[in-house]
């Protein structure tokens, strides 16, 4: 879609809607595109549960007391 910059201030709206829709907006300052409005994508993979599984692991002794502050636990 493309629209003068006269048009694109009275519609500013509705552009702004057909570039979240998906839809390319150019706005023409005279008749030279000057802006385009297109919608910003993000791409984020859905969560999977679990995905990390035996990915990371605790040690046994992970909340023994360390050696190095034993004096201070007494």
């Amino acid at each position: 879609m493309q629209v003068s910059v006269t048009e694109a201030a009275a519609n500013l709206n509705e552009l702004i809607q057909a570039a979240i829709n998906g839809e390319e907006v150019i706005v023409l300052n005279g008749d030279r595109p000057a802006i385009k409005f297109t919608p910003i994508v993000t791409i984020r993979p859905d969560r999977q549960p679990g995905s990390a599984k035996g990915l990371i692991w605790v040690s046994d002794d992970f909340d023994e007391p360390l050696e190095e502050f034993k004096e201070y636990m007494e």
